[in-house]
């Protein structure tokens, strides 16, 4: 008795031909028709019709197999042969001589599709692949292309292949489109189209290097189709969208007229032009959509460079961060015939529905603004270097906090008769998304913030569970202290984790507990200087006493911050304007007793009794903290008076000064002046981190006055990326003997089933050659040997396919060179010689 069929986010529910058995069937699709899903879920057709629309789109070319047939078959009489010889139901008029040849072949090739049927080899179509990519190398040097299955989404099934330099020769292009061949196996397989009679047409785009990546939402009933914004989807890794902000017509308006009034015109120049970029992409998406005749909700994405905006495909599928749009924007359906009557829609996947069960009976609904602005975060089962990371299990997860939206897949649902947290598995070889953690607010800036408070105050715990939530609260924090209407291209993870990767490799170098002892002894020193009567013997103690006290206050949340990269970096972002240097050395604008007390705020360890004494400040840090900052609330008050807050520079100069201000005897004086030089006694520690921001150039990475963001040029060497990657995410521990695997996944040791394996039992590999393949997140990882060596044996038994752990021992090896350990004595001298750079611009 079911009527209706709805698919969700997968691929499924783009899968054209499962949604043509349905409506074969008499079942009705919650989605795009089949015809739909035809026309622009196929990215070659998808460009085709898009240029009859007059839609920007990408350069390229998207005839690659029409191009291999007619290679084979030249002329409509060899078409009609070959059409009669499999009996493939074509249209005759197609193939008169008079027709157009490429619309011919692609008649030819779908019949062919039809019937399951190959009419050329993939060595075919490898070879026309690398003739278009070396036109293309030649008419465009120094440009990459993109070669781009056309199912498929979320970047699988898409690999780049590198150009030539301008000026290059023919001979260079040629050298550079031959490499395309292993690169197609490696698409076709990611796609799943390789298969006898699957359509394995590949698309050849120029690659635009630096590009933004926004989509418009749509929902159509057939005769109309309305947009409901954008949303920028720039920050990504691995073509994973990471983070995707709404982009609306209010919001840039509002955005552009506040930095007009505040006199920031060149800000305020380049938001007005995004809201231009927008319209038009908002007007281009819903003449696409009426061509198509989309009966549902899908997504037309984009890419902005500069000036110029480029189509690049339709999504035709409700996607993961639709909530996004949907929270900016309802639908409002009136009654064409009575206005005064309506209904307001504020759920696409409801929407759908409606349209599922209504069609072309709905009217055209109005797009009604609900919230300002909306941000999503997705969880992903990720190392801190951002690779995946399978397998891990869940065993504790906060409850959401206000103003969050939490898309967990049912995780958080609770035992119903204990109330607790059932533990949860990852997937072995796909887990992409764990989570869509979703907030709003009146504009970008507030809903940035509350997804900061979201991101702070979640906590997850498990077995072997690593996610990205701390990489997202660094990198909100970035964009909260630089400007959230900043314009991040698609390639500013990969600079920015090599970044927080330098942060990482700094911390590891250093030595805290040296780092105490030294700034303990200079202070002491500095007090036996004055010489060694009884006064100063008073002092020394009071000092002794005081650092002992301070020691698990300041070291605590110093480790915290060493062990986790992504934190540092949200640390460092959050007190830009604390501090400033001079001569090389921290000045603060903040007391540093109040960046100690926001430090254990940022890191959600702040004073609570509902949580084990681990997770929060000891009781006795805390009130010696809270004491220091009373302690200056009263002394501001009484300096500045009860209506006025004094600058730290103003009240640290005030109390550097031995005669007393008005309103204070000279005992009194001296006795705030003591206590003042007692509570910042050893704060110096806190040094440290800016120290080690501005050492690594974290400061470096910045945003322009037009919005562009700045990305220095060392931070985008390959060599670099590749060394902080694995600073953030070491490879997991291995014997000399073994290579193991480096994350969880499914294992392939060939690029394709008819290849011969990377490796035998006695190859030998040199550094750089790959080994395997590990399939997760949708995309094939080639796993390349870091060191050159012998196979001895095979270790995994269980073939092609097999799902393995990261660190699961692979193959038993002989390496070429033997490594040193470095001993512990060694390592220990190295980490104080480093931790003395740093000492040396906090004592002098």
């Amino acid at each position: 008795g079911y009527t209706h069929v709805f698919a969700g986010y997968g691929f499924m529910a783009e899968d054209e031909r499962f949604v043509h058995v349905l409506e074969e069937a008499g079942l009705n699709f919650i989605g795009p028709r089949s015809s739909v899903q035809r026309a622009a879920g196929r990215k070659d057709e998808a460009k085709r019709t898009a240029l009859s629309e007059n839609v920007s789109i990408t350069p390229g070319i998207d005839d690659v197999t029409a191009r291999v047939l007619l290679r084979k078959h030249p002329d409509q009489a060899a078409l009609r042969a070959l059409s009669a010889q499999y009996e493939l139901a074509v249209d005759p008029s197609i193939l008169r001589d008079e027709a157009p040849l490429r619309p011919a072949a692609a008649a030819v090739l779908d019949a062919s599709y039809q019937r399951g049927l190959d009419l050329y080899s993939i060595a075919e179509l490898s070879a026309e692949i690398e003739r278009c990519a070396m036109e293309l190398f030649i008419q465009k040097p120094g440009h990459r292309v993109r070669l781009k299955a056309i199912g498929g989404g979320g970047g699988k099934g898409q690999r780049i292949l590198t150009g030539i330099p301008r000026g290059g020769s023919a001979a260079e292009a040629a050298a550079a489109a031959s490499k395309a061949s292993a690169l197609v196996l490696e698409i076709l397989a990611e796609a799943k189209a390789g298969g006898v009679g699957d359509n394995k047409n590949i698309l050849l785009e120029l690659n635009i290097e630096e590009t933004r990546h926004n989509e418009v939402q749509l929902i159509g009933n057939g005769a109309w189709c309305m947009a409901l914004g954008g949303r920028d989807c720039s920050l990504q890794m691995h073509e994973q969208k990471l983070l995707e902000v709404s982009v609306t017509e209010e919001g840039l308006a509002e955005a552009a007229a506040r930095a007009r009034r505040s006199g920031r015109t060149v800000e305020a120049a380049a938001l007005e032009y995004d809201l231009e970029t927008l319209r038009r992409m908002e007007s281009e998406a819903e003449r696409f959509g009426v061509a198509v005749g989309l009966d549902s909700a899908s997504t037309f994405e984009c890419i902005v460079s500069g000036e110029q905006h480029y189509f690049m495909e339709m999504n035709t599928r409700i996607q993961v961060e639709h909530r996004v749009s949907e929270l900016c924007y309802a639908l409002r359906f009136r009654n064409p015939e009575d206005a005064s009557e309506f209904f307001d829609v504020t759920s696409l996947v409801e929407a759908m529905v409606l349209v599922a069960r209504h069609g072309r009976r709905l009217p055209r609904p109005f797009r009604i603004p609900r919230e300002g602005a909306a941000v999503e975060a997705r969880l992903n089962a990720t190392d801190q270097s951002l690779s995946p990371h399978a397998f891990g299990a869940i065993v504790s997860w906060s409850d959401p906090v206000e103003h969050e939206i939490r898309d967990d897949q049912g995780i958080c649902t609770k035992n119903p008769d204990t109330g607790l947290f059932v533990h949860y598995r990852l997937a072995g070889a796909y887990d992409s998304n764990i989570a869509l953690l979703v907030t709003y607010g009146e504009g970008r800036q507030e809903s940035y913030e509350r997804l900061c408070e979201i991101l702070r105050r979640a906590k997850l715990r498990g077995h072997d569970l690593d996610t990205n939530l701390e990489f997202h609260y660094g990198l909100v924090h970035w964009f909260l202290a630089r400007g959230v209407w900043a314009k991040p291209t698609t390639r500013f993870v990969v600079p920015y984790l090599t970044q927080v990767g330098l942060l990482h490799e700094a911390t590891l170098e250093m030595d805290l507990v040296f780092a105490w002892t030294q700034i303990s002894a200079q202070i002491e020193k500095q007090i036996r200087a004055h010489g060694d009567g009884e006064a100063v013997q008073q002092a020394l103690a009071a000092t002794r006493r005081a650092l002992q006290l301070k020691e698990t206050l300041l070291k605590r949340p110093l480790d915290a911050l060493f062990d986790e990269a992504h934190v540092f970096s949200a640390w460092l972002s959050r007190n830009l304007p604390s501090f400033a240097f001079e001569d090389g050395r921290v000045v603060w604008r903040k007391n540093p007793l109040e960046v100690l007390a926001d430090t254990y705020w940022l890191l959600n360890m702040d004073h609570r009794t509902d949580v084990p004494a681990a997770q929060v400040i000891w009781d006795h840090d805390n009130e010696l903290m809270q004491t220091g900052l009373a302690f200056y609330r009263r002394l501001e008050t009484r300096l500045a008076g009860t209506d006025g807050r004094l600058p730290w520079t103003e009240l640290s100069k005030a109390l550097a000064q031995e005669v007393p201000p008005e309103g204070f005897d000279q005992a009194t004086w001296e006795r705030v002046r003591a206590s003042h030089t007692g509570f910042q006694c050893g704060l110096e520690l806190l040094d440290l981190l800016p120290l080690i921001g501005e050492h690594t150039g974290f400061f470096e990475l910045r945003v322009e006055e037009d919005l562009g963001i700045t990305i220095p040029p060392r931070l985008t060497g390959p060599s670099l990326q590749a060394r902080m990657k694995k600073i953030l995410a070491p490879p997991p521990a291995t014997r000399a003997n073994e290579i193991v695997a480096a994350t969880g996944g499914m294992f392939y040791a060939q690029e394709a089933p008819h290849l011969p394996p990377f490796v035998r039992e006695g190859s030998h590999f040199e550094a750089g050659d790959p080994l395997y393949i590990i399939e997760v997140m949708k995309m094939f990882n080639k796993i390349h040997a870091t060191f050159a060596g012998t196979i001895d044996k095979v270790l995994i038994e269980s073939g092609e396919g097999s799902i393995v752990r990261k660190g699961q021992p692979l193959y038993s090896v002989t390496p070429d060179e033997k490594t040193v350990d470095e001993s512990p004595a060694d390592r220990q001298k190295r980490l104080r010689e480093a931790t003395r750079t740093y000492l040396r611009s906090i004592l002098g």
